[in-house]
């Protein structure tokens, strides 16, 4: 027991986080995500519309320790207005929303208090765009016939990305991928996520979506950039503003932007390969 003990340890001294309860989370939010697009897809859609909502809350306080002030009700009317404009209106209500949002904010900043105004409403900008636009793919992608499919797609080549980069990561891990952003991140992992991502995407696309294996191959190796990229990003977001974690709302995570930062990177990505591929029907 002494000696499971010591190996746990090492392993989450060198994972950087604990083990058990980050499984544990991950499960729960994959059972609820499931579950809920399964039987009822408002139900996922007020899901995603919470999660967002508190990840707003996250990067607000977030901007709060780089003396960022933002207007938080402001931002939790846009974030709602957006998700809602996707889920009634899909990508033209999105896009409609996005451009009358993003002013009205920087309008109602203006009015509020002009001092520091382009710090001000260049932070707003980017937390509606980062948070509510690209959050918003998500429910394109779970309000559609094949909703279920297609978000399991989506849930399939984030989780692979994330956890063999992970794994081989921790494993063989020497090399960084950009130090001056993620110390943790290394080509090592990246090589696994890579092979990963490409095979479990061509076997999403082959028996869940019944498309060919290579369109799929494809896609999961443009899911594995979109995944780090957005991974980095967030990571980029953090050491700018000097913290660790977005949140501690997650154990073994952090925050819920810490969990679905790829997420908002990739949701994009697959909701445009799988219309351009029903389109020209490939």
């Amino acid at each position: 027991m002494d000696d499971f003990h010591s190996l746990n340890e090492a392993i989450n001294a060198r994972a950087g986080r604990k083990l058990g309860p980050s499984i544990l989370v991950s499960l729960s939010i994959l059972a609820v995500v499931f579950l809920s697009i399964s039987f009822a897809k408002i139900l996922f859609a007020i899901f995603v519309w919470i999660a967002i909502l508190l990840a707003a809350r996250e990067l607000i306080r977030a901007y709060q320790v780089g003396n960022i002030e933002i207007p938080s009700r402001a931002i939790s009317i846009a974030v709602t207005v957006l998700l809602a404009s996707a889920w009634f209106g899909r990508v033209s209500g999105l896009a409609v929303a996005i451009a009358i949002a993003i002013p009205c904010v920087l309008v109602y900043i203006l009015f509020k208090d002009p001092k520091d105004f382009v710090r001000k409403s260049t932070a707003s900008a980017f937390a509606i765009f980062y948070l509510a636009f690209l959050g918003g793919f998500i429910l394109l992608l779970a309000h559609d016939k094949d909703g279920l499919a297609r978000i399991f797609t989506l849930v399939v080549l984030v989780s692979c990305n994330d956890t063999f980069a992970y794994i081989f990561g921790v494993l063989f891990g020497k090399h960084p991928l950009a130090p001056h952003i993620s110390p943790k991140k290394t080509w090592e992992g990246l090589i696994g996520s890579i092979i990963a991502t490409t095979i479990g995407s061509a076997l999403v696309f082959q028996y869940a979506l019944n498309h060919t294996w290579w369109i799929g191959a494809g896609i999961g190796l443009v899911a594995v950039v979109t995944s780090t990229c957005g991974d980095l990003i967030e990571s980029a977001v953090k050491r700018d503003l000097s913290i660790k974690d977005m949140g501690t709302i997650l154990p073994g995570h952090g925050g819920i932007l810490d969990r679905i930062d790829s997420v908002l990177f990739t949701g994009p990505a697959v909701w445009f390969a799988l219309e351009f591929i029903k389109h020209f029907n490939l």
